[in-house]
């Protein structure tokens, strides 16, 4: 049995946004559309939502019980809005809030890490999703696909390191999950695919399902922090570069059964990730 009432989906035309609110909605449950230009979302409520912007918060929020949090993209203090945010999200009577975070960051860490230190004392029903790396980064607009498409390659400093990529479809459904159940999960969850992979293994099996040459350029930390200053800002662009570095090093080198504890299933492979988005996605 799961709760009733209204869910804000913050960064509902992103990745995992545009997935949760649908399959939200699929589930039958009312949910608000939060994007910056209100963009309609088939079966929500769309609502202008900005994090730079405190104006557009309170409509966001009404009516609201439920929030699933996507950070603001690119910022390396994210609490800096996020806190006053969820601190008004609490005062309009939301209940229960699902952080986004990333299995590169633990609570207290760096970026939204702070927001994952904060959200237990601002909410008594939480959760914060911690997944790997996404498999979309490599069919979708992310700078990996776009490599691919261009130039046949996959450019990182991760070196020979391995990554439990992970679906967004499955990031989604425990989202759903953790923000529709009877009893919050009031935990971390880190979120893996089935297997960990290097990008090597992911350069050939994208090679395999498209028939196109594509391989893995390695690159040195620094190579990689300069290709990325040139279009974010320096701070970031050293903190990406850093994660990578960590992936060379072995930190995400791992698997989880969560999936499969919250959904009931196992989560998707890269392989049948592939077959289902790469060739469009590269054509």
């Amino acid at each position: 049995m799961s709760i009733t009432g209204v869910t804000l989906v913050i960064g509902a035309s992103g990745t995992t946004g545009s997935r949760t609110a649908g399959q939200l909605i699929a589930g039958g449950h009312r949910v608000k559309a939060a994007t910056r230009r209100a963009t309609p979302v088939p079966g929500a409520d769309p609502v202008r939502f900005d994090w730079s912007d405190p104006a557009t918060h309170a409509d966001a929020l009404d009516g609201v019980d439920r929030v699933y949090l996507i950070p603001p993209p690119g910022d390396s203090d994210p609490a800096s809005v996020m806190l006053p945010f969820l601190r008004q999200a609490r005062a309009a009577g939301v209940r229960r809030a699902v952080l986004l975070s990333s299995s590169a960051i633990p609570e207290g860490g760096p970026a939204v890490g702070m927001v994952h230190q904060a959200l237990p004392g601002l909410f008594d029903e939480w959760a914060v999703l911690r997944p790997s790396w996404f498999m979309q980064n490599f069919t979708g607009t992310h700078a990996h696909a776009e490599s691919i498409r261009a130039d046949g390659a996959i450019l990182t400093a991760a070196g020979a390191g391995r990554v439990g990529f992970v679906d967004a479809d499955d990031i989604a459904a425990v989202a759903v999950r953790a923000l529709t159940d009877d009893r919050a999960p009031n935990a971390e969850l880190v979120l893996t695919g089935p297997e960990a992979l290097s990008h090597d293994d992911i350069a050939a099996i994208v090679m395999e399902v498209t028939g196109r040459p594509v391989v893995h350029r390695p690159l040195t930390h620094e190579q990689l922090r300069d290709r990325l200053a040139a279009f974010i800002p320096l701070e970031f662009a050293t903190l990406l570069a850093g994660l990578d570095r960590a992936i060379a090093d072995g930190a995400e080198d791992r698997t989880t059964g969560t999936v499969q504890l919250l959904t009931g299933r196992p989560p998707n492979g890269f392989r049948a990730v592939a077959e289902r988005e790469l060739n469009d996605s590269i054509s």
